[in-house]
């Protein structure tokens, strides 16, 4: 079995965290069941570029039950948890390459391998995955019935690739998915960024100024969140829209330069590079703390910052760097990656049951839909979508109302008004 993980001692731990996990996400299991018999995916190879999490274990092994033969690899590289990625090897037998704390070069290695096992269906955390194919792998997109995109970044990358007529293959947009960034998004990325702050750092939320740089859903369910817990938020903009809605929902809005001298706490939720730069940490009071809650690790210029510290301590504590400048300090948490993954344990596996079921519908569709779906990024169909909802309403016990004839055909009618 081709594997690369740390030890697969931690297989024992790693499925009890599975298993409590699989407990929440109750619309997955059903999917997990349906799957079970009617074997969408037998005979198909699935590579999967994603965070190796327990949440999305369940997602695997319901692609599993499918009869989806599956690569997983990290998607990032502080992502990963190691009994997780032990447990899919030694008790489910799936391939599994992904390591805590790997370098650059593993984790490329990790997605080449995805790419040689020749997948026809691949799944992405980032589009770093279908990155590769489009520059090295060409000639395996003809073989690939459609390719699944979980993240805002990703589909950012996507649609850019889609645009220059550059892309080979049909993707399903699962991030826009609106049982996916209404809630993934909102109150996952809400909760688990305040969760890997508080984790990371130990501090007090309450009185502090923590400054949210994008007021995306990502962005809005931080700032919600800080909020709750008695912070005073400040978000910065390059949105004119974003920004009145952000004033108008309560919070303070001005620019990073003016931010910069008075935030506490500071995070990056935008998929932009360089968001947080050398003039901004100029700016910064001693103690600031910085960290990034975007994809990529590019969002605060750390090289920048690196070159103005006097010196540096690593791991002052677990994910948690001090930067000196003169006799000013600035904390760079996580090393700048996805501060949710690396200090804490992602979106909690309640949120993640819609996003999880989402992508797996959406994958027995493109199999379904085989040599139908045109090139280019497809949003996921709205049958899909309703049904995940139901399903959703129906496992937290919730009834809601509906229409009428007498009301249908009022709404599906011009001639009444007045």
């Amino acid at each position: 079995m081709i594997h690369d993980l740390k030890d697969l001692k931690l297989a024992t731990p790693g499925e009890q965290r599975l298993e409590w996990a699989g407990r929440d996400m109750p619309v997955l299991s059903i999917i997990k069941e349906e799957f079970k018999k009617t074997k969408p995916f037998k005979g198909k190879r699935i590579s999967a570029c994603m965070h190796v999490t327990a949440e999305t274990a369940n997602l695997m092994l319901t692609l599993q039950a499918g009869g989806a033969d599956i690569t997983l690899v990290a998607s990032n590289p502080l992502s990963t948890q190691d009994d997780i990625a032990a447990a899919l090897v030694k008790n489910h037998h799936l391939k599994v390459l992904a390591v805590r704390g790997e370098n650059n070069k593993t984790y490329y290695a990790h997605l080449h391998q995805a790419l040689k096992n020749r997948p026809q269906i691949t799944m992405d955390d980032g589009a770093d995955l279908i990155s590769l194919l489009h520059n090295q792998y060409k000639h395996q997109a003809k073989d690939i019935l459609g390719s699944l995109e979980e993240t805002t970044t990703g589909v950012i990358r996507l649609r850019s690739l889609a645009a220059q007529h550059k892309l080979l293959l049909p993707v399903m947009a699962v991030n826009d998915a609106k049982t996916k960034n209404l809630f993934d998004n909102r109150y996952g990325t809400g909760q688990s960024t305040l969760e890997g702050i508080v984790r990371a750092t130990g501090i007090l939320v309450a009185g502090k100024t923590m400054v949210v740089a994008g007021y995306g859903w990502c962005g809005r369910g931080f700032a919600m969140r800080a909020r709750g817990m008695g912070a005073k938020v400040i978000v910065t903009e390059v949105d004119e829209i974003k920004a009145l809605e952000a004033a108008m929902d309560g919070f303070q809005v001005m620019s990073m330069k003016e931010a910069a001298k008075i935030g506490d706490v500071f995070c990056t939720i935008t998929g932009d590079l360089k968001v947080i730069d050398k003039e901004h940490f100029k700016l910064m009071k001693d103690g600031a703390m910085v960290c990034n809650s975007g994809h990529f690790d590019v969002e605060i210029n750390i090289p920048a910052l690196k070159r103005l510290a006097t010196s540096v301590k690593f791991n002052l504590r677990p994910n948690v760097d001090e930067y000196l400048i003169g006799k000013k300090r600035i904390y760079i948490l996580a090393q700048g990656r996805l501060i949710n993954l690396a200090a804490a344990e992602g979106h909690p596996a309640s949120v993640m049951d819609m996003s999880f079921s989402t992508q797996a519908l959406a994958a027995a569709y493109v199999v379904k839909n085989k040599g139908k779906l045109k090139i280019g990024v497809h949003n996921v169909p709205e049958i899909i979508e309703k049904r995940v909802a139901q399903l959703k309403l129906k496992s937290l016990g919730l009834k809601i109302d509906k229409l009428t004839k007498e009301q249908a055909a009022y709404l599906a009618s011009w001639e009444l008004g007045t």
